[in-house]
C-alpha cells in the first residue's frame, strides 16, 4: 500500500507543479510584456525578436526563480487536501508515520533540486546572456554596468593601471596610466590616450603613448604612435555588470571571481554572494517542502484559505530575508557564503522545528 501512496504523491506533486509553473510563467510574461511593450515598439523590436529571443530565453530563468514557490504551493495544496479528506489520519492509524509519509516529498524535492542546479549551472547562463543582450538594446534603464570612470586595476605585482573612462560597448579605454614599480621606486610610466581590445589577437591596441623611463639621474621620454601589447587585464575585468554572474556557468563564474581578485578590483563580495546564492537557491525547494508539509499535514480551521495565506506569508518572508541579507555579504559586513546560506538555514530550522512539533 505504501508504494502506491508514494507513486500517488509523486505523480500529484509533479502534475500540480507543472500546472503551476505553466500558469506562473504565462502570468509573468503577460505582466512583463504589458510593462515593456512601449519600449519594445519605440526601439523597433520585432514580434520574432520579442517572443523568439527575449521571452524564449527568459523562460528558463523564470522557471528557476519560481520553481521553489510552485513546488511549495503544490506541497501545501496536496498535503492540505489529504488532511481535509482525513487521508493522513487514516494512514497514521494504519501504522504509517508522518516521517515515512514525508519520504516521497523529499524524493521529489531532491530530484527537482538536482535538475534546477544543473540547469542553473550549465544551461540557463547562455539563455541569460541572450536575454540581457536584448534588454540592453531594447529596454530603457537596463544598464547594469558597475563602474566606467576612474578604474584602478593591478596588472601585475609591479604594475598598476588607472583608466579615466571605459566604454564597454566598444571595449575601449581612454586616458590610461600604467605605472610600473621596481622595489620602492617607479621604473616607468605609460600615458595612453586610447586603448582598444582586439579580440582576434587577444591583445590591446594602444594609441598615442607617452612613455617615461626613470633613471637615477632623471627620466627618458619616448613618444610612440601605436603598439599592440598584452596585459593580464581583459575586457571582462573592466566591463563589470551586476548580472555578470548570471551569464556564466559555475566554472566560468569561479574563474571570473578569481580574475576580479587578481586584477585588484573592488566590490568582490557582490559576485561572490551572487554565486553562492546560485549554489544555495535550488536547495530552498527542499526547505520549502519540509515547511509546507509541516504546515499542511495537520487539519486546520480555514481549510484551503489558511494554506494559501500561510504559503504567501512564508514565501514573502523567505524572499525578503534573502534580499535583505544579501547586501551585507556584498559589502563585506558578513561573509558572502554566510549571507547566501543564512536564510535557507533559518527556514530549514523553522521547518524541522515545525515538523518535530506535529503529532506523529
Amino acid at each position: 500500500m505504501i508504494k502506491k501512496i508514494d507513486k500517488y504523491i509523486l505523480l500529484r506533486l509533479f502534475t500540480i507543479t507543472v500546472f503551476l509553473l505553466m500558469a506562473l510563467v504565462f502570468i509573468f510574461i503577460v505582466i512583463d510584456f504589458s510593462e515593456h511593450s512601449e519600449d519594445f515598439t519605440d526601439r523597433g523590436a520585432t514580434f520574432t525578436e520579442i517572443f523568439g529571443v527575449y521571452y524564449l530565453n527568459y523562460i528558463p530563468e523564470i522557471i528557476r526563480l519560481i520553481s521553489p514557490l510552485a513546488i511549495f504551493i503544490a506541497c501545501l495544496y496536496l498535503t492540505g487536501q489529504m488532511s481535509e479528506r482525513f487521508e493522513i489520519i487514516a494512514l497514521k492509524a494504519s501504522g504509517v508515520s508522518l516521517y515515512r509519509l514525508l519520504v516521497p516529498y523529499l524524493v521529489f524535492a531532491f530530484i527537482i533540486t538536482a535538475a534546477i542546479s544543473y540547469m542553473d549551472g550549465f544551461l540557463i547562463p547562455d539563455a541569460n546572456e541572450k536575454r540581457i543582450e536584448f534588454e540592453s538594446k531594447y529596454l530603457q534603464g537596463k544598464s547594469e554596468q558597475i563602474d566606467s570612470n576612474r578604474l584602478f586595476r593591478q596588472e601585475s605585482e609591479q604594475s598598476i593601471l588607472k583608466i579615466g573612462y571605459y566604454n564597454a560597448n566598444e571595449n575601449t579605454a581612454y586616458r590610461v596610466d600604467v605605472t610600473t614599480f621596481a622595489a620602492d621606486s617607479i621604473k616607468e610610466t605609460l600615458y595612453i590616450q586610447r586603448m582598444n581590445w582586439k579580440e582576434e589577437k587577444k591583445q590591446w591596441a594602444l594609441r598615442d603613448i607617452d612613455k617615461r623611463i626613470f633613471t637615477p639621474t632623471g627620466y627618458e621620454y619616448v613618444s610612440i604612435d601605436s603598439m599592440d601589447t598584452t596585459f593580464s587585464i581583459y575586457p571582462q575585468d573592466l566591463a563589470r555588470t551586476t548580472s555578470d554572474i548570471y551569464q556564466l556557468t559555475y566554472p566560468e563564474a569561479r574563474k571570473y571571481i578569481r580574475s576580479i581578485e587578481r586584477s585588484g578590483a573592488g566590490n568582490v563580495g557582490t559576485p561572490k554572494v551572487q554565486l553562492y546564492g546560485r549554489y544555495a537557491y535550488p536547495f530552498s525547494i527542499i526547505v520549502l517542502i519540509i515547511v509546507g508539509f509541516s504546515i499542511a499535514s495537520v487539519r486546520r480551521q480555514g481549510g484551503k484559505g489558511f494554506y494559501i495565506a500561510a504559503g504567501l506569508a512564508v514565501s514573502f518572508l523567505y524572499l525578503v530575508m534573502m534580499k535583505v541579507i544579501e547586501p551585507f555579504g556584498g559589502s563585506g559586513e558578513m561573509s558572502p557564503l554566510l549571507a547566501a546560506l543564512l536564510p535557507h538555514l533559518l527556514f530549514l530550522g523553522l521547518g524541522l522545528g515545525a515538523l518535530y512539533s506535529v503529532r506523529k
